[in-house]
């Protein structure tokens, strides 16, 4: 996943871009860009690394102007080019630049469409390129001139959704006008927007957590809606519009499990909460499989997970510890690219302290199990501090499914539950025992939280894929271009130059 945010203020924003992407650096470590507008002009950003690596303080001296935007993104298979850093920029019409949070599920179809229809031509193999391309598309579509008003962008908006199928959270800066800002009609990826009062006048932060406008000093004004559109002018004006025929609201399970910081509040819904609840009826899972006495203690797998480990304990009224220390300086491990890097990781992250485990019948508690590597290395850890028993319990319910969406977990070979009982999970992490998070009580703790809720994306966890659009033939295909070795630059502007000819012979 990514995290991104756009502001439109009275004073520099370059700063403000800055400090939202730090507060958002938990949604990717690969690499940060930012996007200011200045004039009919932008200055911009991006490379890999972290936010505080990208941006030196002659980047963030190149980067004038009162509106701008940013992006932080997670290596997902296939794109750690720096090329591929966002924001992406077309000149034409009027100049854009886009971030995007999200997954397109029909990319390579409208790839074709653009060439062969558009006439426009992708420099990279990413699909935030793909969107941001067909929006330019769009808007030159519906406008004449020079003139650009809000209800011509929101026409644009309407169309770019009947096109594109998946899950996108936009901001996108256009030169001279605004920011806009929009949400894929089944609001899978999260998306924001607050207000700042100050005596120059009224700012506008649209971001993919709370916690980055709360951090910030901006008033959480409300989550942006399932096919909304919001354009904030260069004046501060806000304008917004619904642009889907018939949305609905699915946000993200994963959100809540792992990837959104515990502070924030996603589609009305407390990530903490939700994660306590999750502790809640996993300690009734717990209960029902386990007599008194079998645990002696409670252990969290920092940080995720602590919620749901503490709320477990008190359920069951069993001692809590931490058993391991985090280096706060290590990455996340489930975004790093490579089982070899995320294995190494682990121990580099995690370290036992021996007399918390010596001679005990332990729980570890974690957020989820994908593929099975930091529980392994957890579990052997566990072991070779002087655990007696090591049981080892999962807050979600096991990952079986591709998510298509926009989290780094595409193949169904690399999902440790595919193909597995809970019994052959449970041999491959070499515990004593593996309990799962059912995945009614998962959704349970979500709508707790939140009753307004009606529907939650979960297809990593159920099967089911919201969009109506994912055949097992797509899955098959995404697999296997995974799995095939990436090509490089010379590669791709080759495979391009061969879809023009062909384009051109028909």
């Amino acid at each position: 996943m990514c995290g991104i945010v756009g502001v439109v203020s009275n004073s520099p924003v370059n700063q403000l871009l800055y400090d939202a992407l730090l507060l958002l650096q938990h949604r990717g470590q690969d690499a940060a860009g930012i996007a200011t507008g200045h004039g009919n002009k932008f200055a911009m950003h991006k490379a890999n690394g972290l936010v505080r690596d990208v941006f030196r303080t002659r980047n963030m001296r190149s980067l004038p102007g009162n509106i701008g935007i940013g992006q932080v993104r997670y290596p997902t298979a296939g794109s750690t080019s720096e090329e591929e850093a966002q924001p992406f920029y077309v000149n034409a019409p009027f100049g854009i630049v886009l971030a995007h949070n999200g997954n397109l599920t029909n990319a390579d179809e409208l790839k074709t469409e653009l060439f062969k229809n558009d006439r426009r031509h992708l420099n990279t193999d990413s699909d935030s390129e793909v969107l941001l391309n067909i929006l330019a598309h769009q808007i030159q579509e519906v406008t004449s001139g020079y003139s650009l008003d809000p209800a011509a962008l929101f026409r644009s908006v309407s169309m770019l959704h009947r096109r594109v199928r998946g899950s996108y959270a936009v901001v996108a800066q256009i030169a001279g006008y605004g920011l806009l800002a929009f949400r894929d009609p089944f609001g899978i990826r999260p998306l924001c927007i607050g207000v700042s009062r100050t005596e120059n006048g009224v700012e506008y932060m649209i971001a993919s957590e709370s916690v980055a406008l709360e951090g910030l000093g901006f008033k959480f004004l409300r989550d942006v809606e399932p096919g909304e559109a919001i354009f904030i002018d260069l004046d501060g004006q806000m304008y917004n519009e619904q642009c889907a025929e018939n949305p609905t609201l699915n946000p993200c399970a994963f959100e809540f499990v792992y990837l959104a910081r515990p502070d924030s509040i996603l589609d009305g819904a407390s990530v903490y909460l939700t994660r306590l609840k999750m502790g809640e009826y996993l300690a009734d899972k717990v209960r029902s499989q386990f007599r008194a006495g079998d645990i002696d203690v409670v252990m969290p797998i920092p940080d995720s997970s602590r919620p749901s480990a503490m709320e477990l304990a008190m359920k069951l009224n069993l001692d809590y510890r931490e058993g391991f220390i985090k280096n706060r300086y290590i990455g996340r491990t489930f975004m790093m690219p490579g089982q070899a890097i995320r294995r190494k990781s682990v121990r580099q992250k995690l370290n036992a302290i021996g007399s918390e485990f010596k001679g005990k019948s332990v729980l570890l508690v974690d957020d989820s199990i994908v593929r099975g590597t930091t529980s392994r290395e957890i579990v052997q850890m566990a072991r070779e501090s002087g655990a007696k028993r090591v049981i080892f319990a999962s807050a979600a319910p096991p990952v079986k499914f591709p998510n298509v969406y926009g989290i780094d977990m595409p193949t169904r070979s690399e999902l440790i539950a595919y193909g597995r009982s809970d019994e052959e999970v449970c041999r491959e992490i070499t515990a004593d025992a593996l309990v799962y998070q059912d995945v009614d009580a998962m959704k349970r703790s979500i709508f707790d939280v939140n009753p307004a809720l009606r529907s939650i994306e979960a297809s990593c966890f159920d099967g089911n894929y919201i969009t109506g659009d994912v055949s097992r033939e797509y899955l098959d295909r995404l697999e296997f271009a995974r799995n095939s070795p990436r090509p490089d630059t010379e590669d791709i502007l080759r495979s391009q130059l061969n879809l023009n000819l062909a384009a051109r012979a028909d």
